[in-house]
């Protein structure tokens, strides 16, 4: 069995290239970062650590890699006689990958079984937008000659890869922790041969739980840690006022969650203390710079913030700890991310009420957007 996965970073290699590993697929992996490329290309195996109550440490072999940049008519027969394509890229990369995915299915034969593609990204839906992004670079009319040869699966994935040491070469440090779930329906009754990953009829639920108890815990820690000055996720939630806050924040959530999915609440109780638990995990030095990064995106309309505040509000709810998590994230100032950048560039130079819509796509007729703007004006005087 032979899996092509775009994106040789540390999730790749620590993530979903081991479990695709443990599942006996020879894994291809395909980046545009060259350097990275020719280390895995020149090398024979590499090994994931997993950190925490239950270490454990892996070799991963059995792989080979490719330049997408350079070499992409090798990608694309790889991705031609492939039985599964994976990415973890970042959903905004998503629409590059597109066309070679596409090419492949032009060229693959229809006597095989039809190619599995997934897209493993912190995003929901993320293989619905990657197919949109195939048919965009395809054209309607081709991707209908060629739509029988793939299955399209979304995927929730869960697993905390910090930031890895300059010296750490292709080793991956990575929590012992994760969660690969993926829908079932669009396999029929051919789902593929994962071992570690959960398949279920249903993914909408375990999404939304996903990014909105880890997701959004994990940045609030970030932000919250961000503005009281502390360097790592695990030193952040080690600060009683911070855990009460982030708490605080898991609880809005899991109401949503129990009243929207109809979880168990008591079961997503335990969840949610699970994550607190694993963001205290001193194995795992996580930066708060790190896990804060891209603001602008974790602002937006339905990321892990505004997404269930602005359902809460839609309840008559108003989310209180989900607001001052938005009030440290508007704060978040660090010069050496260009989206904290861009946002404080935005708090500077536009009024509340634009800047509100302008960052988190909300209309000025939702029930959250004028406890936003209440936000955002105090953040605007206290600059």
């Amino acid at each position: 069995m032979k899996a092509v996965h775009f994106g040789a970073g540390n999730i790749g290699r620590g993530f979903v290239g081991l479990i695709l590993h443990n599942a006996a697929y020879e894994v291809v992996f395909a980046d545009v970062n060259a350097e990275l490329i020719d280390a895995l290309a020149s090398s024979t195996s590499y090994q994931v650590f997993e950190v925490g109550m239950s270490p454990r440490t892996w070799t991963v072999d059995n792989y080979r890699a490719l330049n997408s940049a350079t070499h992409e008519a090798e990608v694309v027969a790889e991705i031609a006689t492939a039985d599964i394509v994976t990415t973890a890229v970042g959903p905004n990369i998503l629409r590059f990958v597109a066309p070679v995915i596409g090419r492949a299915l032009q060229a693959r034969s229809a006597d095989l079984p039809p190619l599995q593609v997934m897209a493993c990204e912190n995003a929901i839906n993320a293989t619905d937008a990657l197919r949109g992004h195939i048919v965009a670079s395809l054209g309607a009319d081709a991707f209908a000659e060629v739509e029988a040869k793939a299955i399209f699966a979304n995927t929730a994935v869960d697993r905390i890869v910090p930031g890895q040491a300059p010296d750490a070469g292709l080793d991956v440090t990575v929590e012992d922790f994760f969660e690969w779930a993926i829908e079932s329906p669009p396999f029929g009754g051919a789902v593929p041969q994962i071992a570690e990953a959960h398949f279920v009829p249903d993914l909408a639920p375990y999404i939304e739980r996903k990014l909105f108890t880890v997701n959004t815990g994990h940045a609030a820690t970030a932000y919250l840690g961000y503005e009281h000055g502390v360097a790592t996720i695990a030193e952040a939630i080690s600060v009683p006022e911070i855990f009460t806050a982030v708490k605080a924040v898991l609880h809005e959530t899991r109401d949503l969650l129990v009243e929207k999915h109809e979880f168990n609440e008591a079961v997503q109780e335990t969840y949610l203390e699970k994550n607190l638990a694993r963001f205290a995990n001193p194995y795992l030095p996580d930066t708060v710079d790190r896990v804060g990064r891209a603001p602008l995106r974790k602002l937006s309309r339905t990321e892990r913030f505004i997404g269930p505040a602005s359902q809460l509000a839609e309840r008559g709810v108003e989310p209180v700890a989900l607001l001052e998590a938005v009030r440290a994230a508007l704060r978040f100032d660090f010069a050496g991310d260009e989206e904290a950048v861009e946002l404080q560039g935005i708090l500077a130079t536009l009024g509340a009420a634009e800047a509100t819509e302008r960052i988190t796509g909300l209309g000025a007729e939702h029930p959250l957007f004028e406890m936003v703007r209440r936000v955002v004006v105090s953040v605007q005087s206290n600059a």
